[in-house]
């Protein structure tokens, strides 16, 4: 099985025997800006349907296009959502594939309703972009409304421009590589052969061509299709470590994209971490309990793409 840390890592080992400690505030100057993954928007009104299509609504009459929506799970809705400024900006951007879709969620708690999204800004540092996403983040914040940010205790710009959860794991420039083809094209094709096909239960929430470039992003959702794929199932995963009362829904999907003849994701240790930072790895509800999760997503991705799976 693929722990959620390397298993090739002493220094991963020392961070699995050492419960993670949350004290990113006392490496900063006192007045450095902190940062949090997901912006809660005002309370919905209506029940759950309403919400989800009120939320439609607002989002299209704010000029945003839903290029994917679904629910991987009971109680959460999630759209995927872009429009020309994001494109733009993203298309002058490195690793543009990753920040072209944002993401929208309307979840039910109990009796109550959040609409949330992922913070563009954090998103932004963390993709290493040169433009801070704050405009998209005002846009989003002008259509769905703000309560507050929240998802960690927060971190500064230049931690999340270098993030990884603990010392020897991944970085934003550490992804899987899933497959490699002759060209772009040859790229795109397999992995939309791959999810007609659809054997190993991840199927395309949207696809996203970033303009002017051989660059494609994916939208994959994960559901498993027998008892024994838990870790490649985004309600098994949300389930253990979504546990508190603010929603984190957004998260989801995974991206994969394609950039050249290349296809390659984040790696599933920083892909989740970056969105639950604070989460413990080891206890209840933590990254342990969750081990299998990188492995099992990177297989889903590569089983479509065409990619090696025989090692996990």
């Amino acid at each position: 099985m693929r722990l959620f840390f390397r298993k090739d890592s002493f220094k991963c080992l020392i961070a699995f025997l050492t419960v993670f400690l949350f004290s990113f505030s006392s490496a900063y100057a006192a007045d450095a800006k902190l940062y949090k993954p997901f912006v809660m928007a005002k309370t919905p009104a209506g029940d759950f349907n309403a919400a989800v299509a009120s939320t439609k609504s607002t989002l299209k009459n704010a000029g945003f296009n839903i290029v994917g929506d679904y629910s991987p799970y009971k109680n959460a809705h999630i759209f995927s959502i872009t429009n020309e400024t994001v494109l733009n900006i993203v298309k002058n951007e490195k690793a543009g594939a990753y920040g072209a879709v944002q993401r929208v969620s309307v979840s039910q708690v109990k009796d109550k309703l959040q609409v949330a999204f992922t913070n563009p800004e954090y998103m932004a540092y963390v993709y290493r972009f040169k433009n801070d996403f704050k405009a998209i983040r005002a846009d989003l914040i002008k259509a769905l409304g703000y309560q507050k940010d929240f998802g960690a205790e927060g971190l500064t710009e230049k931690k999340l421009r270098k993030y990884n959860y603990a010392w020897g794991m991944e970085e934003f420039d550490e992804a899987d590589e899933i497959a490699e083809y002759s060209t772009y094209q040859q790229a795109i094709a397999a992995i939309e052969k791959g999810f007609k096909k659809n054997k190993v239960g991840a199927y395309k929430v949207y696809r996203v061509d970033v303009p002017g470039k051989n660059m494609t992003v994916y939208g994959v959702g994960l559901k498993s299709p027998d008892m024994f794929n838990k870790y490649q199932d985004d309600g098994y995963i949300m389930s253990v470590i979504d546990f508190d009362n603010d929603k984190h829904a957004a998260h989801l999907p995974y991206e994969m994209v394609v950039v050249g003849n290349k296809i390659e994701a984040l790696n599933g240790r920083f892909r989740i971490a970056i969105n639950f930072p604070d989460l413990s790895m080891a206890g209840e509800n933590s990254f342990m309990n969750i081990m299998g999760a990188p492995g099992g997503i990177k297989k889903a991705l590569a089983a479509v793409a065409g990619g090696e799976t025989d090692e996990f």
